[in-house]
């Protein structure tokens, strides 16, 4: 898994116009919670499959962004979160201790 960074509305508007399978996962630096996250999420690294972008967002830089994406995939913004998008809609919205990649992955087909 390569991180992508997301860091602006303009890569949010080509998530949502994308045909397939996008990851966005929400990473606040300052949550210990957050973190245990995203370290669960790259030991399974091996498992994600190379051909589906993963997004990383900061969200103590881009708050905005996280703002944005809660109001265009209709969630409800939390943090750490991981959302798994098909076509542009948001097919799986996990958080905090419920984030799994196993689990992501199994939506993925």
């Amino acid at each position: 898994m390569n991180w992508i960074p997301l860091e602006s509305a303009e890569q949010v508007k080509e998530i949502k116009q994308r045909q397939g399978y996008s990851i966005i996962f929400k990473h606040s630096i300052r949550c210990s919670t957050s973190l245990m996250a995203k370290r669960r999420l790259e030991m399974d690294k091996e498992t994600f499959p190379d051909d589906i972008p993963a997004y990383f967002l900061d969200l103590i830089r881009h708050r905005d962004i996280s703002n944005l994406i809660a109001e265009d995939f209709q969630v409800h913004h939390e943090s750490p979160q991981l959302l798994v998008i098909k076509d542009g809609e948001c097919i799986l919205d996990q958080s905090h201790g419920h984030i799994s990649m196993e689990e992501a992955l199994s939506v993925v087909g």
